[in-house]
């Protein structure tokens, strides 16, 4: 309860201080929308060619998108510094977060929002609403699935950024390990060898944040959640424990920095 106390203000002071610009704010979200459409316009062209690929066609292949950019979106949106906590750590800023009493982790993850992360997840609320037939009856699903793809790309980021404990300057492949992820997630799974799908569902979990949720969404079933809710705890704890684990090899940066 401490921990969601503390995201639960940190979102509320950042969403005031996006505010404070608000031109800036919707300017943001604005384009990500666009550039999340332009996406949206490739699959329609691709897909009014060939409608059906591996046995993918195109409300599958929007479906996958709307799950996967609304997950992503949520995560950025909440946990603003996921995709730079290597950063953090290896400049050591860290030493911030640890002498305050809270949790580093979450305290570093929440202390900043991103705020192009409210297009994506807008995005994809209204891509399936609208696009996909009977959206609206499978909304409450769709958002425990989207919860879910929050866990596992949070975790994916953690575990990523948690390299520069044993690495240092770890930011470029911590960058790329996450966006590879994401990257990965838009395609459907099939349409890549077996050798490349086994990378999709372990180093790259990449079919468990778009192809598996939305199979879920469109002909439901139990294993699939379950296989989702699981993954998710797990790697969200595996996350946690490599993050503090690798805190013990943490040196300080030696920064004074000093903070409103």
């Amino acid at each position: 309860m401490k921990t969601l106390g503390l995201i639960w203000r940190y979102l509320r002071h950042n969403l005031m201080s996006a505010m404070a610009y608000r031109g800036a704010f919707v300017l943001q979200v604005f384009g990500m929308l666009l550039n999340d459409l332009m996406l949206l316009v490739f699959w329609t062209l691709l897909f009014q060619r060939f409608p059906l690929l591996n046995g993918w066609d195109l409300t599958g292949v929007v479906t996958i998108y709307a799950v996967s950019a609304s997950g992503f979106g949520l995560v950025v949106a909440l946990f603003g510094n996921l995709t730079r906590v290597a950063h953090v750590i290896a400049s050591g800023d860290l030493d911030y977060y640890l002498a305050l009493p809270a949790n580093p982790l979450w305290h570093v993850l929440a202390s900043r929002m991103n705020l192009s992360g409210w297009g994506d997840l807008l995005f994809g609320i209204l891509l399936y609403v609208i696009v996909v037939p009977g959206g609206w009856q499978t909304l409450p699903l769709y958002v425990l699935l989207v919860l879910l793809v929050a866990m596992i790309f949070c975790a994916v980021g953690v575990l990523a950024g948690s390299l520069a404990f044993w690495l240092g300057q770890a930011q470029d492949l911590a960058s790329q390990w996450f966006n590879a992820t994401l990257s990965f997630s838009l395609y459907p799974v099939d349409f890549f060898p077996v050798v490349v799908r086994v990378l999709l569902y372990t180093l790259l979990p990449a079919a468990l944040v778009g192809s598996v949720p939305a199979r879920a969404l469109l002909q439901f079933r139990w294993q699939s959640l379950g296989l989702l809710v699981v993954f998710a705890l797990v790697a969200m704890a595996l996350a946690q424990w490599v993050f503090f684990r690798g805190l013990q090899r943490y040196e300080s940066g030696n920064m004074i920095v000093t903070r409103g």
